[in-house]
């Protein structure tokens, strides 16, 4: 593995100061101040009556047999539990407990078990999981206050502060000495008498906002405005959204659905958004008071805005209904919904009829198609159940490919547009992608071969164009599919025939099909031969500029076959330039249609493959721009071409170094050997980049990620990561990326599409991290979602660089603040840090050790470095007294923190190798001074742990090495000689030795 690298090292090191550790946890058990005021509340963990059963007399112990050894395990399982809880490892806490209460028979015993669990739980914040363990614990012995503490604790957090107030009422009849508990219970009073008296004005509030909307007298504009703002505003709360629930709000959203005004319409449907999100029962009750019949009416309306928030609200029950409850409401439902598939169906059923209703706006059609794809195949392909798919196949197929084959220009057809179109076919890629075996992808297959082959064969023109429209779509989505749907007998042929028509529709679809057949390189090598002359034909004698535009991009993907390879040319040399050039000239042409430019930009994907093409386009500043603003208009199926473009000019794609053996031996078999273009070099692609930098690239990129349409694909997302971590290659562009939000958008591109786009865009937001400020690059809250990107680029499956700038990224942020500390432990990136502090490559070594270097100054770190039985600390000694000096930095930088927090393991320190006083001595003599520093750092903290260290290391060259140090009067060396002074200072207190002016000479 080889680092072609000049980073400066990212570490924060460390400050030789004393760091406060934080005291107690929120939410788990009261703090400090409380314990030294009052009886200690419950532990939370249980270890006593441990391994009771072992006083068992022989006699006893041979005839319970089995039953013996089955307890001696369960309190082993206990006792390891307890130990992991200890140490803050809380998972693994959990799963021995959770195993104890499998092999338990006892009934007492599991009451302990419970209650440690539900302990376990409240540290890792499952409240709903942790009350119910409290629970089974109550059942038991309804006078368990640690049982009745823990559930309080959990139904707090649950938001259901009536039963939490009876627990902790409890709790302070039973021990009405424990001042915790009546500290506990005068607050959740208090805050009880504050909800009581919220809800008492919100109820008030709720009705009269209901009496100002419906009040056909009411004529003041104003008041209504300010009362659908407050309507809005309060459901977005879920305890405002209750109590409108509660005050009949449902039936009187309704009534303002049916007025019909467009204002009342908004503002009903944006408050149902938030009475369904995340609340199942509530969404089944607004479905079926409403009815979806009135919602896909509404839907379906003109007005785009009325439909888009028709579509949210259906999007908001779909997920409440799949058992999306957002985390800080869970457990709060007074219902339950037991099997919601009735209601999905349902609403599916009625989408699917949507899609062929003539009535339906094309707005109406598109949010329907947009609501299949997010809801009906699997969010991810390890959950083994793809039913709903298969359903919407065998019910809707037919209606889905009769939107997908609609040419709008035949008489008594569907209206469906460019965009509804491309979203028809992401559909349709979706299902497919969504099934699981052959069997159920050849009955798609079939059912679209049926379909085609129905219109192809039916009587007059329009059915075969239709079935020519059905296989672009499928092109453009499963092109598996496609491809196998236009080998049938006739289809290209009809294709062709179709170009030279004298109807204008059929040349329009007919050349744009062939555009989409010209896919594989053999089909393009067929439609060189049999097309290319008929579409320079067209493109030369038909007067309409939308077919003429068509039949370009047809001559440039035709042209573009040979990809990057130089040697591989379609047409004579200068032809695609040519192409090119009246691309651009069509891109920057305002008076055209965006729906008409954006097959200029189609064409310039194709043709960008060309370095030359590169060249001239990136130097063509007016189409560089026309580009941007497409990209940034509502023509959202220019998203896939713009992105394709950018990715050649900045040759982000991805290319293959071959091994030069094995090209010489291609070249003597007389095999074709792939060429790069001169242009295609790093320093032509540097410049490129600089100059799309200076355009504003960033900003049409940032542009593009905030669009909500299926034409942002998974592989569109993709292309942008990867133009993204093009950009941001070079350090120096990195602050512009950032300035023009860049940062920001790179952070949900890391979380969704496919893994290499994820991966592209982490180590973007890596090579980000490393050399910008993070909370200036990711401001707010925004830096804590950095982290699980980063994370990722720790596994095996990834590249030497992706770990290396990994380690430097998370560097930076643990040195930063515990928080985020603690979300990198939460990532569990430790362990993986820690194996990378093993590994072989030292620019890897070095970087995991200096991260782990601003780990240990979390808690929850040297918890790890203190317990027995591990060589943590060991490695980092050892690394002290390597010959490189950064490692040596780090290593010592992390024991220099670890001494001075954890004095406990300064005794660890000089019994885990016997060459501790050799590498201490030798770090306090180096001649590099940071080195010096935290030798001495260590030193000064070993002489505070203990006297009898202090001693240990006065009676060494230690003493003479540090009073050479305090007299040194370097000026650069000034915080070294003051922590000398220190230490000596130590030694003197200790009465280890004299001050220097009580010295007297032999």
């Amino acid at each position: 593995m080889q680092l072609k690298l000049k980073l400066k090292a990212g570490c924060r090191f460390w400050k030789l100061c004393l760091i406060e550790a934080e005291v107690g946890t929120c939410g788990s058990q009261p703090s400090s101040r409380e314990h030294s005021l009052a009886t200690p509340p419950p532990p939370l963990i249980d270890s006593s009556s441990r391994l009771r059963h072992h006083h068992a007399t022989p006699a006893v112990a041979r005839a319970t047999g089995g039953k013996m050894a089955e307890r001696t395990s369960v309190a082993e399982l206990r006792e390891d539990g307890n130990k992991h809880f200890k140490l803050g490892d809380y998972e693994s806490a959990l799963s021995c407990y959770t195993q104890a209460i499998e092999l338990s028979q006892d009934v007492s015993e599991n009451v302990i078990l419970h209650r440690n669990r539900a302990a376990c739980y409240l540290k890792l914040e499952d409240y709903s999981k942790a009350e119910a363990d409290a629970s089974k614990a109550i059942e038991v012995d309804g006078k368990d206050v640690k049982a009745l503490f823990r559930r309080y604790q959990a139904l707090q957090e649950l938001g259901r502060l009536d039963q939490a107030f009876a627990d902790i009422q409890r709790c302070a009849v039973l021990e009405p000495k424990n001042k915790v508990f009546q500290e506990s219970l005068r607050q959740i009073a208090t805050k009880v008498q504050e909800k009581v008296r919220l809800q008492s004005s919100t109820d008030a509030r709720v009705e009269q906002m209901f009496n100002i909307l419906l009040d056909p007298g009411e004529k003041d504009s104003d008041k209504k405005q300010k009362a659908v703002q407050n309507l809005i505003v309060l459901a977005r709360e879920d305890a405002g959204a209750e109590r409108i629930f509660r005050s009949d709000g449902v039936r009187l959203l309704q009534k303002m659905l049916d007025i019909g005004n467009v204002d009342m319409v908004l503002a009903s449907l944006r408050t149902l958004v938030g009475l369904c999100s995340g609340h199942q029962s509530r969404a089944v009750v607004i479905l079926h008071t409403i009815g979806m019949d009135r919602f896909c009416r509404v839907m379906g309306t003109d007005n785009e805005q009325v439909s888009l928030a028709a579509c949210n609200v259906l999007q908001g029950m779909f997920d409440s209904l799949r058992g999306g409850i957002k985390s800080d409401i869970r457990g709060k439902e007074e219902a339950l919904v037991l099997e919601p598939m009735k209601e999905l169906k349902m609403m599916i059923h009625q989408l699917l009829e949507m899609l062929t209703q003539r009535e339906v706006s094309t707005h109406g059609r598109d949010n329907s198609t947009n609501l299949l794809i997010k809801n009906v195949p699997r969010k991810s392909l390890r959950d083994p159940d793809n039913t709903m798919t298969i359903w919407v196949i065998d019910q809707g197929m037919k209606k889905i490919l009769e939107v997908a084959g609609t040419v709008s220009e035949i008489p008594d057809c569907l209206s469906v547009t460019d965009s509804g179109r491309m979203s028809v076919s992401v559909l349709l890629n979706k299902l497919y992608d969504d099934l699981k075996c052959d069997a159920e992808r050849e009955v798609f297959n079939k059912l679209c071969e049926d379909y085609v082959r129905d219109c192809f064969e039916s009587s007059g023109m329009d059915g075969k164009l239709q079935a020519i429209q059905t296989v672009s779509t499928l092109l453009q989505g499963p092109s598996d599919v496609g491809n196998r749907v236009l080998e049938m007998s006739g289809i290209l042929e009809c294709m062709i025939a179709l170009c030279s028509s004298e109807r204008e529709i059929d040349q329009l679809v007919a050349v744009e099909a062939l555009i989409h057949a010209a896919g594989k390189s053999k089909r393009a090598s067929f439609i060189t031969a049999n097309g290319v002359t008929l579409l320079k034909d067209i493109y030369k004698t038909n007067e309409s500029d939308q077919i003429k535009i068509r039949a370009l991009v047809g001559l440039c993907k035709v042209g573009s076959a040979g990809g990057t390879d130089y040697s591989m040319k379609q047409f004579a040399e200068g032809s695609t330039c040519k192409l090119a050039k009246q691309c651009r000239r069509w891109l920057c042409n305002d008076s055209i249609q965006s729906s008409t430019r954006r097959w200029a930009m189609e064409g310039l994907a194709y043709l960008t493959f060309d370095a030359d093409v590169k060249e001239e386009f990136v130097d063509d500043q007016p189409a560089v721009q026309a580009m941007f603003e497409l990209a940034k208009s509502e023509e959202k199926t220019a998203l896939f071409a713009v992105a394709s473009t950018l990715v050649n000019c900045t040759n982000s794609y991805d290319k293959e170094t071959p091994d030069p053996q094995l090209l010489e031996l291609a070249k003597y078999a007389k095999q074709h050997v792939p060429e790069e273009h001169p242009k295609d070099k790093p320093k032509h692609v540097r410049k490129r980049i600089g100059k799309l930098l200076k355009a504003g690239v960033v900003s049409a990129l940032v542009c593009m990620t905030k669009k909500e349409s299926p034409a942002l694909t998974d592989s569109c997302k993709e292309m942008i990561s990867r133009v993204m971590l093009s950009l941001v290659e070079a350090p120096e562009d990195r602050g512009i990326v950032v300035a023009q939000g860049g940062g920001k958008a790179l952070i949900p591109l890391a979380s969704e599409g496919t893994d290499v786009g994820k991966t592209k865009a982490a180590q973007a937001l890596a090579k980000i991290t490393i050399t910008s400020n993070p909370e200036i690059a990711f401001p707010g809250e925004r830096v804590y979602e950095v982290i699980r990107p980063l994370v990722s680029l720790l596994h095996l499956d990834r590249t030497g660089l992706q770990n290396f700038e990994s380690l430097m990224a998370l560097t930076n942020l643990a040195g930063i603040n515990e928080r985020l500390r603690q979300k990198i432990i939460k990532e569990k990136a430790i362990p993986m840090i820690e194996s990378y502090m093993f590994e072989d490559h030292e620019m890897i070594r070095l970087a995991a050790t200096e991260c782990m270097c601003n780990m240990v100054l979390s808690e929850e770190v040297q918890k790890l470095f203190l317990a027995e039985g591990t060589d943590r600390l060991k490695l980092l000694v050892l690394y002290s007294g390597e010959n490189d000096e950064k490692l040596r930095c780090a290593a010592a930088g992390a024991v220099a923190f670890l001494t001075s927090l954890q004095p406990k393991l300064c005794t660890k320190m000089t019994q885990v190798t016997s060459r501790w006083l050799e590498i201490l001595q030798a770090l306090v003599l180096s001649s590099n001074v940071d080195l010096q520093h935290r030798g001495l750092a260590i030193t000064l903290n070993l002489i505070n742990a203990e006297r009898e260290l202090a001693a240990l290391l006065m009676e060494t060259e230690t003493l003479e090495i540090l009073s050479a140090l305090s007299r040194d009067g370097d000026e650069k060396k000034s915080k070294v000689r003051a922590v000398a002074k220190d230490c000596l200072a130590r030694a003197v207190e200790y009465g280890l030795i004299k001050p220097a002016e009580e010295e007297t000479s032999p």
